[in-house]
């Protein structure tokens, strides 16, 4: 009997649930009827997207990870390595790590409802392997937004002006690890304007936490140098003079 990770197998059933519309609903961010953004939820017009779930689910049962490993696909297992086995599937495009005492992880889902529909696919797999799996204590432990604020950051200065929250060593790390007490959130801000936030449990976290630091990034918003333009303007126009001339040259060729 061979299970096969990549069909799409039944749901299985929580116990004594139904579907989980409130992840249904939170499946998108918070827009109006046109599709704009909802300025109410995300004052400053940008919302974030989530790149990774981390979810968690108790098969309540004891599990032979050699067994699965052997009669599922797509399924890695090397106990001198990992003490889980490690199951993928293309859709949703996720990854567990199951364990034998029951416990499985299952990260790469976009969503909170991907997340569960993905659990229960792999929850369903080993089921079909002869394992009693339930699907109890559904969890999502973190997630992972990110997004672009389009303007370049000044790291020292947000650095020195919040010592009690900001890290900032660029010889170790690019970014800025700045870490927020409410919401629960790490942000790295790098000084192109992306920004990664991570730790939250619900995606609500996620978008306080940014809105939270929007008025911080403007106030160290790096502004272009006046004496640079200055100079990039006179190579641009430069008309006279050896470099110049042969600038100007070239920009008509």
């Amino acid at each position: 009997m061979e299970a096969d990770a990549d069909v799409e197998p039944e749901g299985l059933a929580p116990e004594g649930a139904g579907p989980d519309t409130g992840a249904m609903a939170m499946a998108g961010p918070s827009t109006d009827a046109d599709g704009a953004v909802d300025l109410n939820v995300h004052p400053s017009g940008i919302v974030p997207t989530l790149q990774n779930i981390v979810a968690t689910v108790n098969l309540d049962c004891k599990l032979d990870l050699k067994t699965i490993a052997f009669h599922a696909r797509n399924v890695e297992y090397n106990p001198k390595r990992f003490a889980a086995a490690i199951m993928r599937i293309r859709a949703p495009k996720t990854t567990a790590l199951i364990f034998s005492s029951g416990k499985m992880v299952c990260t790469g889902a976009k969503t909170e409802a991907l997340a569960r529909e993905a659990a229960r696919k792999y929850a369903k797999v080993i089921s079909k392997l002869g394992f009693p799996a339930q699907f109890k204590e559904f969890k999502i432990q973190n997630m992972v937004g990110s997004c672009d604020v389009k303007f370049p950051i000044r790291l020292e200065g947000l650095a020195w002006s919040h010592g009690h929250f900001a890290q900032y060593e660029p010889e170790l790390f690019p970014g800025l690890i700045y870490r927020m007490q409410m919401p629960k959130i790490v942000l790295l801000i790098f000084v192109s304007g992306k920004i990664v936030l991570t730790g939250g449990k619900k995606r609500e976290d996620i978008y306080q936490a940014f809105e939270n630091i929007y008025p911080v990034l403007t106030e160290f918003r790096k502004l272009p140098n006046p004496g640079e333009e200055a100079s990039m303007a006179q190579l641009m126009m430069a008309g006279g003079g050896g470099g110049g001339g042969g600038g100007a040259q070239y920009a008509q060729q």
